[in-house]
């Protein structure tokens, strides 16, 4: 971890008063951050703490730093890298962690995975080129080369936020209030109001409530949904499964991805092109879940996809800032700080996003 990451516990008369609303994976790392710098944390949110209903649990998300077309980006986004790896240190001490270091591979067309591939390597990524024949039951576009990020992989999510929330409600600085419907948030004060006609306040506020952030904060977003197939890997595979990467822009057209079994999770496969704008989370004006389903199992993502048992079918949503596209966090007032961001980018993000706001404490 680089140094100024490390938490900094404050000085006396300079601790302060921080209120979370959304207890997903950006909540709940922002408040194990701030108690480690010294704060005072509470912790909101509508239902129990963690959530199985929130946007940010599922059994896994991908690590991943490579993007061609941004190399600051990408350097960043490495060093969440060593933010997981202490987290899991923190959270897990001995036990069986939440981090599963099995790579994460993108198909490229031939003639451009080598120059992806060095611009990895010039962020500081540890990346090589695999050959399609390397990963035989992953299917990928034809005439495309993978490139492997080694020290990328995949998050254990629910696990995640369960040992997250179990080591907050232990803590002396840290309380968490589940069941606590936010009703309003004052971007100027970061009074925080609640349906049962009691106040929280702080001296900084982050409403981290995935999809329902728009509803409490000037924050305009865009709503997807996106249908996820679990599979159960035959026998003869499971094992070749476990070691496997996680995978993206493979099947027939190079826009489906994967999420290896293994770590006790299931097999996750799906595509952008079952991806959808909606307009909330509870709009049923959709076709049949089983509908999306099929094309997804009909994506080539796997070879001999027909071996593979169907588990389970799940809807999840995730939200981005309707102005940029991506995951940002913002300032909507002086005291308050909003991120609408679910789903996999934000949340294998959410160490920075910590960090973000611990620099803001110290700022004052």
């Amino acid at each position: 971890m680089t140094e100024d990451a490390r938490p900094v516990p404050v000085r006396d008369g300079s601790r302060r008063r921080v209120v979370v609303v959304g207890a997903g994976v950006t909540g709940l790392l922002t408040a194990i951050r701030c108690v480690r710098d010294g704060h005072l944390v509470t912790v909101l949110d509508r239902g129990p703490i963690p959530h199985p209903g929130a946007s940010s649990f599922d059994h896994h998300r991908a690590v991943r730093a490579l993007d061609p077309t941004d190399p600051e980006g990408t350097r960043l986004a490495a060093s969440a890298y060593e933010r997981w790896l202490e987290l899991e240190a923190l959270l897990c001490g001995p036990d069986a962690g939440f981090y599963r270091r099995v790579g994460v591979v993108t198909a490229w067309p031939d003639g451009r995975a080598a120059s992806v591939a060095a611009l990895g390597a010039e962020a500081g990524l540890a990346v090589k080129l695999v050959e399609p024949d390397e990963l035989p039951h992953v299917r990928f576009p034809a005439g495309s080369v993978g490139v492997l990020e080694l020290d990328a992989g995949v998050l254990l999510a629910d696990r995640v936020l369960w040992t997250a929330a179990r080591w907050l409600d232990e803590h002396p600085a840290a309380r968490l209030r589940p069941w606590c419907e936010v009703s309003s948030v004052d971007p100027a004060t970061g009074r925080v109001a609640l349906a049962d006609g009691t106040v929280e306040q702080g001296d900084l506020t982050l409403v981290a409530g995935g999809p329902w952030s728009r509803s409490l904060v000037d924050l305009p977003t865009v709503l997807h949904r996106q249908t996820m197939v679990y599979l159960r890997p035959p026998d003869e595979l499971a094992g070749w499964w476990d070691t496997a990467p996680s995978a993206g822009r493979i099947g027939v057209d190079g826009r489906a991805w994967l999420m290896p079994s293994g770590g006790g999770t299931l097999l996750k496969i799906s595509t952008d092109a079952v991806c959808r704008e909606v307009s909330d989370v509870d709009d049923e004006d959709d076709e049949d879940e089983t509908r999306w389903a099929e094309r997804v199992m009909a994506a080539e993502i796997l070879a001999d996809v027909e071996r593979y048992a169907v588990a389970a079918v799940k809807r999840c949503h995730y939200a981005v800032d309707a102005r940029t596209g991506d995951a940002h966090l913002v300032r909507v007032g002086p005291a308050v700080w909003a991120r609408a961001a679910s789903g996999g980018a934000g949340f294998r993000t959410a160490p920075l996003v910590a960090d973000r706001i611990a620099d803001a404490l110290r700022a004052g």
